[in-house]
């Protein structure tokens, strides 16, 4: 018998977003990162530094993520602020802007 992974419904606005899978951009991989570093509900999200989630996430994990976890974590905070829901993609411009060349860990 095989498993079928059904995805959480996406919230439309912060107010409706319940669970951090419900976060645009958030599947159970990056939720179990949030939770691992201490967020474990969306408004958990609210008034928190992207960057700082991203290093934290570092930290704990004792190697460098891959820079797209930054721009999703700056997609979902931006979210949880009240902006609409964007890919996390559109948030790489502003990242390099922000905090230049990011690399991966290999």
């Amino acid at each position: 018998m095989s498993r079928t992974l059904v995805k959480s419904p996406k919230a439309e606005c912060a107010a409706a977003c319940q669970t951090l899978e419900q976060l645009p951009n958030i599947g159970p991989s990056l939720a179990a990162d949030l939770r691992l570093i201490g967020i474990h509900e969306p408004r958990d999200l609210i008034g928190r530094d992207a960057f700082v989630l991203y290093q934290a996430l570092c930290a704990k994990t004792g190697k460098r993520q891959d820079p797209c976890v930054l721009d999703t974590f700056m997609a979902a905070t931006d979210f949880m602020r009240g902006a609409a829901a964007a890919p996390w993609w559109a948030y790489t411009p502003q990242r390099k802007l922000l905090y230049g060349q990011i690399e991966a860990a290999r």
